[in-house]
């Protein structure tokens, strides 16, 4: 099979085209959409924080691993059952706010594979794609640690 060279005129062209084709989206409603449904994601999650300080009399550490629990779950839950897309769909960037952002990109693909079962599908994938994430985020943590040692004792 011969391979084609597409040349920078080539990709101009169908960039040009693509932007035609495109629908264009009213920039400032979208960014009043996104910046609301941040907002309120954010109070929700402030919320969730002075719930737990109040009721709760967790220190510090506590309440923020409480808060990070509750809004992630909060985050599965909603993608789990259809609601956290339509936000998404509604509010674009606004819905990545990253805790509950975090959860909706990994219960989101799991539940493609809901037909192949909840244990050989949607409990699988969950792992396949929360896997790299775990690996590279305690990795590094790991290599943070190590190099803050080494110059606390500098």
């Amino acid at each position: 099979m011969a391979r084609q060279n597409i040349t920078g005129r080539d990709k101009r062209l169908y960039q040009e085209m693509v932007d035609r084709a495109m629908p264009k989206k009213p920039m400032f409603p979208q960014l009043v959409k996104a910046f609301i449904v941040g907002g309120l994601i954010c109070c929700i999650g402030q919320g969730v924080s002075d719930l737990g300080q109040k009721f709760l009399q967790l220190n510090e550490k506590e309440l923020s691993a409480f808060t990070a629990i509750v809004m992630v779950f909060l985050g599965a839950t909603l993608t789990g059952i259809g609601i956290y897309d339509k936000i998404g769909k509604f509010a674009g960037a606004g819905s990545i706010v990253p805790i509950t952002g975090f959860a909706n990109s990994i219960v989101s693909p799991a539940m493609e594979f809901k037909r192949e079962g909840y244990i050989m599908g949607v409990g699988a994938k969950l792992f396949s794609l929360a896997g790299p994430v775990l690996v590279y985020g305690i990795g590094s943590s790991v290599v943070y640690g190590v190099i803050y040692w080494i110059f606390t004792r500098i």
